[in-house]
């Protein structure tokens, strides 16, 4: 019985950053990035902290795969498996993965809306990279630059790992999104957004969405940093709470979207992809205003069937195609 490519490079990648795990006495997630760079530069770069017994059984592991015998998805979905393997390890709010699902999803939308062959790509909130890159597999022959940033230096090294192992061109920067970015201006903005309160005041001051008294939404200041460095005429989408315009700062996002943006729509996930109804998310298709950019005749409003019901995903599909042949 021939062995699934992802489950054969999955268990590579877990049995290496165990054994890495083990030897230098590090978390999971810190043994997969070393384990995951070995196997892009093609030699163990630990050899001076490892015994020869471990160095022996990490090459016999590497010898046993070649990269170029995988797809980028495949590469993608096996070091996810690792890595939601690590973050079981260590459950922090803001460390969910976006689900493949979703990732896909908005892979698709910005196939569709965005026409440029190349184009430059920017994730504000870039985790362990597994959105920005499944956007990316998803523009055939499209030449697509990104560019990451998280303020979590175990997550832009899993993310920069991951990028490696599939050959993307992506430059990433640990630092808070929210202070000044020295970055060019992206032409597309993909986001799941960190939901929650910023606890930054003095740089929240900074901002036009800053709240009267208390704490700013993070989510709130993503969505208008994005919108800075994006150019006129760009796309954001953004993953966000249900409940975005409904929260007592809900008028200051209002104001702002309605002075920079122009709502393409918002498609409302499935509630069986989230534990509780108060964790469920949308997606909100935003455009930054510029000369020629007209407001859809209506906004797409969606509410997505369960993914796995595939005949119902396809008629949201085509209700999709229809809305956008109309208003595009």
């Amino acid at each position: 019985m021939s062995v699934v490519p992802v489950e054969e490079l999955f268990t590579v990648f877990n049995e290496t950053a165990m054994i890495i795990q083990e030897e230098l006495a590090c978390t999971y997630l810190e043994a997969l990035a070393e384990t995951g760079e070995n196997i892009f530069q093609g030699s163990i770069l630990q050899r001076d902290e490892l015994s020869e017994l471990t160095i022996k059984r990490l090459t016999k592991s590497y010898d046993s795969i070649h990269l170029n015998r995988f797809s980028n998805e495949e590469i993608r979905k096996s070091f996810q498996l690792a890595i939601l393997k690590g973050m079981k390890e260590i459950v922090q709010h803001n460390h969910q993965m976006t689900p493949d699902a979703v990732g896909m999803l908005v892979g698709y939308l910005v196939d569709k809306f965005v026409h440029d062959q190349s184009f430059r790509l920017l994730d504000p909130a870039v985790g362990t990279g597994n959105l920005l890159t499944t956007v990316i597999n998803q523009q055939q022959s499209k030449a697509v630059e990104a560019i990451g940033l998280d303020i979590d230096d175990i997550l832009i090294k899993l993310s920069y790992v991951n990028a490696n192992l599939q050959q993307h061109p992506i430059q990433f920067f640990n630092q808070d999104s929210l202070e000044p970015l020295f970055i060019e201006e992206a032409d597309v903005v993909v986001s799941d957004l960190p939901v929650g309160y910023y606890p930054n005041d003095l740089r929240a001051a900074d901002y036009e969405m800053k709240a009267e008294k208390g704490h700013t939404y993070a989510h709130h200041l993503f969505i208008e940093q994005s919108m800075r460095h994006v150019k006129a005429g760009g796309y954001l989408f953004f993953i966000v709470p249900n409940g975005i315009f409904e929260s007592e700062q809900a008028p200051m996002l209002h104001e702002y979207i309605k002075k920079y943006g122009i709502i393409q729509g918002l498609l409302q996930l499935p509630l069986s992809l989230f534990k509780n109804k108060n964790a469920a998310k949308s997606i909100f298709i935003l455009q930054k205003k510029g000369e020629g950019v007209k407001p859809p005749k209506q906004v797409l409003l969606v509410n997505l069937p369960s993914l796995s019901k595939t005949a119902e995903v396809e008629k949201i599909l085509s209700k999709i195609d229809g809305w956008y042949k109309e208003n595009k």
